[in-house]
């Protein structure tokens, strides 16, 4: 159970919520909702003992199971299976139990006895953790959410974004914890999966919080809903499945704009005649009386529901350049004895708009890395074309230095801009007074992505790598990018699970991966979106 007491939640100097008490007990299914930054990652965080409020506390009994939305938690050396199987601890009697099976198979009798007394003690353990049928529930729920065996048995620093967080999703899952808090858990999941994770969290008999743009999740799972309003430094709490908490929250801006609009017609007529009384003078004190009682009324009204700011986005101007800026030949790569994809060519000509199909797994970030020039080809090479200018936006934010200011990026990524310049453009996503001076550490998802699109504002690039631009957005948000996307008339390569993006581009050319086929677009490959 979480119990969190008068909490009072601030990103630097400005003030999330104030005076929040809340519990959340097993059973409780809650769906936490609001406008990016009003500080749903930064409560989680602190709910999960990874932060702390500025005042108040939160009393945790339990186990408590968290996803971030920053998988890159763990030893990278650690194999992907033992990261799930350490949800309960089972990973090293795993470990102990095949290096026993080793021993056993010695010609030298000393340690084959050893291995054989350490292989009973081993399995002893593992059966009372749960046994063989535990093992096979973690590959049965790790296969569920897209993880293919061949992943499994890679160390973690070896995956992709995508994989790593779906990796702690399958361990958060399997850990069986009483209260799971889960930021935007369907990020990087098929189209299969997220049907999968709606079915288990709709039959999970513990609680969990979960971050979530993804409507149908909401509507399918919650029986809770805490909409944090940013206007209002508060938790509006809902016992109520999702539907009816649409219903209710209208009727609620209905009833208080009714209220308000009431108040101020009471306020007014009694402002008017104590206005007229004040210019007698036996009258001035009544006239300040009904004045008094005028403001009164006022303040005990709340107040409309402040419609939220969104993000103004728009891609920039590509510079000119060439008629192919971009060429790759020959790209293969390979981790380990794991081959992702190899001999791809592709010519990205000015403005064109091509989107990279695969299954997870498949190389499709992997790919944008090469472009970008953050990883190398173990063959082939990257060629830049005459006056190319590239922007590449990561999906788990990589680009951005974690330790410098949200200012400091801005700079390092257009070191022309002046202050007041680089404050103009960080203001238009929402960043202002302090928030410029804000670590990028302590940002939310949200907030990371706002940042990371700033950046490609003013980056002149005239080829645009997009790795799930509208992962982590609000619909408001998520439909600023589609508009960005539509405006701009540089060059896009897309990966995304959003078909709502991929209609936003208007492709003219699918890349697909790992096979490295390219084709014209059509209509026919608008079925592989959500499945890639």
């Amino acid at each position: 159970m979480i119990n969190a007491q008068k909490l009072e939640v601030r990103a630097g100097a400005r003030l999330l919520m104030e005076d929040v008490t809340f519990r959340i007990a097993s059973g409780d299914k809650v769906g936490l909702v609001g406008r990016n930054g009003a500080g749903k990652t930064t409560l989680t965080r602190i709910l999960a003992g990874e932060g702390q409020p500025a005042s108040g506390q939160v009393i945790r009994s339990g186990e408590i199971g968290y996803l971030p939305q920053d998988p890159r938690v763990g030893d990278p050396e650690v194999i992907a299976r033992d990261r799930i199987l350490s949800a309960r601890g089972l990973d090293e009697v795993v470990r102990r139990l095949r290096q026993a099976e080793v021993d056993m198979g010695s010609e030298d009798p000393k340690v084959h006895e050893r291995g054989m007394r350490r292989w009973a003690n081993a399995d002893a353990e593992l059966h009372a953790g749960g046994g063989y049928a535990a093992e096979s529930e973690a590959a049965q729920m790790a296969a569920a959410l897209g993880i293919e065996e061949r992943i499994l048995a890679q160390p973690i620093g070896t995956l992709s974004g995508g994989q790593r967080r779906r990796v702690e999703l399958a361990r958060i899952l399997f850990s069986g914890a009483e209260i799971m808090l889960l930021d935007e858990p369907t990020n990087h999941l098929d189209a299969d999966s997220i049907i999968w994770l709606r079915d288990f969290l709709k039959a999970h008999r513990g609680g969990f919080v979960v971050i979530s743009h993804d409507n149908a999740l909401l509507e399918a799972t919650v029986n809770k809903v805490f909409h944090l309003d940013a206007n209002r430094a508060v938790i509006d709490v809902y016992n109520m499945g999702w539907h009816n908490y649409l219903t209710q929250r209208e009727d609620d801006e209905k009833r208080r704009k009714r209220e308000r609009m009431n108040a101020e017609n009471k306020a007014k007529a009694l402002t008017d005649q104590a206005n007229k009384m004040r210019a007698k003078a036996t009258k001035a004190t009544a006239a300040q009386s009904m004045l008094k009682r005028a403001e009164k009324m006022m303040a005990g009204i709340e107040s409309e529901r402040a419609a939220d700011k969104v993000a103004r986005i728009a891609f920039p101007e590509p510079a000119p350049c060439g008629k192919t800026p971009l060429m790759g030949t020959e790209l293969s790569k390979s981790y380990g004895s794991l081959e992702v994809f190899t001999a791809v060519d592709l010519a990205i000509d000015r403005g064109s708009r091509v989107v990279i199909l695969g299954l997870n797994g498949a190389g499709k970030t992997t790919m944008l890395r090469i472009l970008a020039g953050v990883d190398q080809p173990d063959t082939g090479e990257v060629v830049p074309g005459f006056g190319l200018k590239m922007g590449y936006y990561a999906q788990e934010h990589e680009t951005l230095d974690v330790n410098r200011t949200v200012l400091e990026n801005m700079h390092s990524a257009a070191p022309e801009l002046t202050d007041t310049q680089a404050r103009s453009v960080l203001g238009s996503f929402l960043f202002s007074g302090d928030d410029a001076h804000k670590p990028a550490g302590v940002l939310s998802g949200g907030e990371k992505t706002r940042l990371a699109l700033a950046i490609l504002v003013v980056s002149s690039a005239n080829v645009l790598l997009l790795d799930e631009p509208t992962n982590n957005l609000d619909p408001a948000s998520r439909e600023e990018v589609l508009h960005a996307i539509r405006s701009y008339t540089g060059a896009i390569i897309l990966v995304t699970h959003d078909e709502g993006a991929v209609r936003a581009l208007d492709p003219d050319r699918v890349l697909l991966l790992p096979d490295g086929d390219e084709d014209l677009w059509s209509d026919e490959y608008a079925d592989l979106v959500s499945l890639a």
